[in-house]
């Protein structure tokens, strides 16, 4: 697999054109930066700045997605080629989303990786804890954990979505204990957004949002509909299949970077706009920092169970969408989440 990269736009200023094969970025500051198609997967513009139509042109015929996202993460709008792949495997995955019986169990696998994942969490914050703080984590852990084995016995898909957010908030619960106990200057109390009101939900809200651009481009470049999803259900403009694989990512990737973010100090208060009305944003410098730093988490390798080897973690949503796809081809038994090794 040739890992691609993704291009960041962090500059309101900036100006993105084509030359050739080649995208022309124009900074505000004057300088300029030439960065080959062929070289990409992504484009992603977290600011309001202008790609010209024949740059989009130029993107839609190598495959490079463009993704908009808001201040908050929230995606604006993307823009990608054609959906590759065999239509049959489209076919597939529509009569599993109208198969009651499958759409719970997918479903269930997917809420399955999560939980694990965040149980996987709360024990890896718990091993350089203090005293007190390892055993509340650690109980915390086996809560979920035994979500996770109710999820068997779990009768239909709401029943799945319960157990998914209610493991979802105990696991916050950990997340602001282990954020106190490590003495990080950016504090949380609890999950919040639209808007988020403090910096770790602010992080949390824009990291989320930059992996579902990756995701929902993922399940396009192995032939599969982001809209047609199985755990979110289906509903007109909502990617819910790209939200659904977004899930078992949450945790393993999204909050483990924005944890070591908030841990090692990389961002600080003034890094983040606080609005009149209580809003929490990164500014144009907190967003820069944030996308240097994500770039050198993604090419970080880690541990992948079902292939047996590591791998970088920029792969993690084209490998979780082909294994899906295998699963509704028919070539693999089960869907298999993607679950950190700890």
């Amino acid at each position: 697999m040739r890992l691609l990269t993704t291009l960041y736009i962090t500059d309101h200023r900036a100006r993105v054109g084509v030359q050739s094969s080649a995208l022309m970025v124009a900074q505000g500051d004057g300088a300029r930066m030439r960065v080959p198609l062929e070289a990409l997967q992504t484009v992603v513009l977290a600011c309001n700045a202008q790609i010209t139509s024949e740059a989009m042109a130029a993107c839609v015929r190598h495959h490079v997605g463009v993704t908009s996202v808001r201040r908050n993460g929230a995606i604006r709008f993307a823009l990608r080629g054609g959906i590759s792949g065999n239509v049959h495997l489209r076919v597939a995955q529509v009569r599993a989303a109208d198969d009651p019986d499958r759409v719970s169990q997918i479903a269930r696998w997917l809420v399955a990786g999560k939980l694990q994942n965040l149980r996987l969490m709360l024990q890896r914050w718990s091993w350089d804890a203090d005293t007190p703080t390892k055993r509340a984590l650690r109980r915390i852990a086996r809560m979920i954990e035994d979500r996770v084995a109710a999820l068997a016995a779990a009768g239909d898909t709401n029943a799945i979505r319960g157990y998914e957010g209610d493991g979802t908030r105990i696991y916050f619960r950990g997340l602001r204990l282990h954020l106190a106990a490590s003495g990080s200057a950016l504090m949380f109390d609890r999950r919040n957004r639209r808007p988020p009101r403090d910096p770790i939900n602010a992080l949390l809200s824009f990291a989320y949002g930059v992996v579902l651009s990756e995701v929902a481009g993922a399940l396009e470049s192995v032939g599969l509909d982001p809209q047609i999803g199985f755990l979110h259900g289906i509903r007109a403009g909502r990617p819910s299949l790209a939200l659904d694989l977004v899930e078992e990512l949450r945790p393993a990737v999204a909050d483990r970077f924005v944890v070591g973010l908030a841990t090692r100090g990389v961002l600080s208060d003034a890094d983040f706009l606080h609005t009149t009305g209580g809003a929490c944003y990164l500014t144009d410098d907190g967003r820069a920092k944030f996308f240097e730093a994500y770039e050198q988490f993604k090419s970080a390798e880690v541990p992948h169970r079902l292939l047996g080897r590591s791998l970088p973690r920029a792969s993690l949503p084209v490998v979780q969408a082909t294994l899906l796809a295998r699963y509704l081809r028919g070539d693999l038994p089960a869907y298999p989440p993607y679950v950190m090794v700890s």
